[in-house]
């Protein structure tokens, strides 16, 4: 097996460690710590949060998706590849130099994803973003972290908790889906979720495209 090349780094703005960015061969890796957060390998469940969302927005002629965290790109590229002409995709990423790598050592995977004219990328907090917006959204797709118990960024916290989910359904549009990723199944979010008004369904789906590798969730909350 070749060895893994590190391409660049990264300090993630508010939080305790460093980004780092590989690559093997063909294949990157973005890895905090001891802890691979991403690889271009396995794409198959961020694809699934974009198609599943958005075969949710069928009776929207135009709508607007917002998607929390651009990671390799894989649930922006899933989302247009699926939303209409008319529709707008906004995508909150936290950390710059993820938009950097996107375009620079990645810009083949990116394959001209955020040039495309339905997209606005914003970089900063997207709960910030979310805390802002009344009635706004119709689609709000979070792949933040590792889910609903932060890893990277403690911060996130406040996009999972009871305050941050009532800050989600105010910024949706009435019918609105909140969509959000995470690495495991967790009960006791799915109550929160519940507790704070939404209407709550989730899915396990597997991390390859292939059908193959662990078995991450899939949450959708729908407000009334």
């Amino acid at each position: 097996m070749k060895p893994r090349e590190l391409i660049a780094s990264a300090i993630v703005p508010g939080g305790d460690g460093e980004l780092r960015l590989f690559r093997r061969g063909a294949d990157f890796m973005i890895v905090l710590g001891g802890n691979e957060l991403m690889n271009s390998r396995m794409s198959g469940s961020e694809e699934a949060l974009a198609v599943m969302t958005c075969a949710q927005l069928r009776n929207s002629p135009a709508p607007h998706v917002l998607i929390g965290g651009y990671g390799m790109g894989f649930t922006l590229r899933a989302a247009l590849g699926v939303l209409p002409a008319q529709a707008s995709v906004t995508v909150s990423e936290l950390v710059p130099e993820i938009i950097a790598w996107a375009r620079g050592p990645m810009a083949e995977l990116a394959a001209g994803c955020l040039d495309d004219p339905r997209v606005d990328v914003a970089e900063g907090d997207v709960a910030a973003l979310i805390g802002q917006a009344r009635d706004a959204y119709d689609a709000i797709l979070l792949d933040v972290d590792n889910g609903p118990d932060a890893l990277t960024r403690g911060a996130n916290d406040r996009l999972y908790s009871r305050a941050g989910l009532t800050n989600a359904k105010s910024a949706l549009k009435p019918d609105g889906v909140l969509a959000i990723w995470s690495a495991y199944y967790d009960p006791r979010f799915t109550r929160r979720l519940k507790e704070s008004g939404f209407a709550v369904d989730h899915v396990e789906v597997r991390a390859r495209s292939s059908g193959k590798g662990p078995r991450h969730t899939i949450w959708f909350a729908r407000r009334p």
